[in-house]
């Protein structure tokens, strides 16, 4: 945890899509100090009809390579978060070849007892985790 959901345009190939999930795991595990396995990523693949995302009024340049990265997480601080941003955005650009224009990134925030990674159980909250 955190749980990472891509949103990106068709036409990428498995090696481009593996490359963006490995990098922006490690630059989870290097802004928020999780462990290495701690790894949950989904990927939803659109079609331009099916994914809009303008720029907000702030004159970014969208590209086909345009990721929407929805990070489902326990409260992480404002600085975590930030070095989170710079973290992925400079990776993404040394790694993957995409812009830090074509990144957007949103938390979704929730607390402990709303994880159960198996079992049946909260371990957040029994202390298994």
């Amino acid at each position: 945890m955190p749980l990472l959901k891509f949103h990106i345009y068709e036409g990428r190939s498995d090696e481009e899509i593996a490359t963006l999930l490995d990098t922006s795991h490690a630059a989870m595990v290097r802004s928020f100090g999780v462990p290495n396995r701690d790894r949950y990523q989904l990927v939803t693949q659109h079609t331009a009809r099916t994914m809009i995302a303008q720029d907000t009024g702030l004159g970014l340049e969208r590209s086909p390579r345009f990721v929407l990265l929805e990070v489902v997480s326990r409260p992480r601080s404002r600085e975590e978060k930030i070095r989170f941003y710079e973290t992925l955005c400079l990776e993404l650009s040394d790694r993957c070849g995409i812009t830090a224009e074509d990144v957007m990134i949103s938390f979704v925030q929730n607390s402990d007892d709303d994880w159960s990674f198996g079992m049946g159980r909260a371990q957040f909250v029994t202390g298994e985790l």
